[in-house]
């Protein structure tokens, strides 16, 4: 659970939307699945709107603008963080975050993704500023730092990852 164990995984995570996105036509892109709930480009918009706006988070934690909360996450949220995943089951999106999932292109989200990659590989430089006092809320998680803004960006975007893969299965 390391910064660079981290971004290495979110990195590896967003190559495999890079290299799926390759292999999809822009009309199944944005067709709703035969299993009912998001298209592949709601996921993509999903996915990599909650990753800008973790990355926000995640920046105002390492610059200080964040709010100073000195208590820890709670267990549960704790125990997603070092186990790396969502507990079993289906979880329902905050509306909050719901609300921006919209249909987007493939072009649209190539260009994210590059937004993203770059955002990512200049975080070792600013992770030398590190405070885990410095916190901003989660929807779900409560407050968390910028090292667990990074943590679950990972868990977020693997889990994304699932989901890909059981709209291609209904697809076949």
């Amino acid at each position: 659970m390391s910064i660079k164990s981290d971004k290495q995984t979110l990195l590896q995570s967003l190559k495999f939307y890079e290299e799926f996105l390759k292999t999809v036509n822009e009309d199944v892109f944005l067709t709703t699945p035969p299993i009912d709930g998001w298209a592949y480009s709601e996921v993509y918009s999903h996915i990599l709107g909650a990753n800008l706006m973790s990355f926000i988070a995640l920046e105002k934690c390492l610059n200080k603008t964040a709010e100073i909360k000195t208590k820890k996450p709670d267990w549960r949220v704790r125990l997603i963080l070092f186990l790396g995943r969502f507990p079993p089951g289906k979880l329902k999106v905050p509306d909050s975050v719901a609300d921006l999932v919209k249909k987007i292109t493939k072009e649209e989200a190539s260009n994210q993704l590059i937004r993203i990659r770059k955002k990512i590989e200049e975080l070792n430089i600013n992770f030398k500023n590190f405070d885990a006092n410095y916190k901003m809320k989660h929807p779900r998680l409560g407050y968390l730092d910028a090292k667990n803004w990074l943590r679950f960006m990972v868990i977020h975007t693997r889990h994304h990852e699932k989901q890909i893969k059981r709209i291609a299965e209904s697809f076949d």
